[in-house]
């Protein structure tokens, strides 16, 4: 994982501190799901375990913005935006946490599928998920960043393509799974990995809902 990203300093700060911060966290959770995704296709045992490694920088930084965070609602009297802004940071901060976390699940899945390489059909299904979840995320973060209400509502409109991507992949699970040990172990983990990422994908349609509280509250 890289280590050029730089969190802000320990303080409360601002708004506009935690919101970068926040975007910086979001590209350092893209790029977990870029490795992630590359350790199972490619049965690469050392990128995944620099995956769960790096997964201690992502918490590091979430904790720092939830903490800042928390301590701006205790040293101000917000209302309105101010408020509503500082509230969502902290359920963005988690929802980019447990994405982090189901990065970690996939790169874990490298591990429990080793050395059985995954076949063509299951191949691309997979890398097509891990597509579909970037750029969902990808899409969140930009709205978070520049606290775009259309790019935020587009978001759950995006997530139908996943669910077909989810279904897609379960019915080669069942279609395509042996009835030994071997063959009934890997469709276990690969239903769990395409459950990773379709959780990873409701994420960013959490974070897009939280956009458009910022802006409008809850309608």
């Amino acid at each position: 994982m890289s280590n050029t990203v730089h969190p802000s300093p320990e303080s409360p700060g601002d708004l506009e501190t935690l919101r970068r911060d926040i975007v910086v966290l979001g590209a350092m959770v893209v790029e977990a799901m870029q490795a992630a995704t590359a350790a199972l296709l490619d049965t690469d045992l050392e990128t995944g375990e620099k995956v769960i490694d790096g997964d201690v920088a992502i918490d590091n930084l979430a904790h720092s913005i939830e903490d800042r965070a928390y301590e701006f609602l205790a040293s101000r009297h917000l209302a309105g935006e101010e408020l509503r802004t500082t509230v969502a940071i902290i359920k963005v901060v988690y929802a980019l946490g447990r994405t982090g976390d189901l990065m970690i699940n996939v790169a874990k899945a490298s591990r429990h599928l080793y050395p059985h390489p995954l076949d063509a059909r299951l191949r691309g299904l997979i890398d097509r998920m891990r597509e579909q979840a970037t750029v969902q995320m990808r899409v969140a973060i930009d709205a978070f960043a520049d606290m775009d209400p259309v790019k935020a509502s587009a978001l759950s409109d995006m997530d139908d393509a996943m669910d077909d991507l989810q279904r897609d992949l379960f019915r080669t699970i069942f279609t395509n799974t042996t009835p030994d040990e071997v063959g009934i172990h890997r469709a276990v983990q690969m239903a769990l990995v395409g459950r990773f990422f379709e959780r990873t994908a409701d994420h960013a349609v959490s974070i897009g809902e939280r956009v458009t509280y910022i802006i409008e509250g809850w309608q």
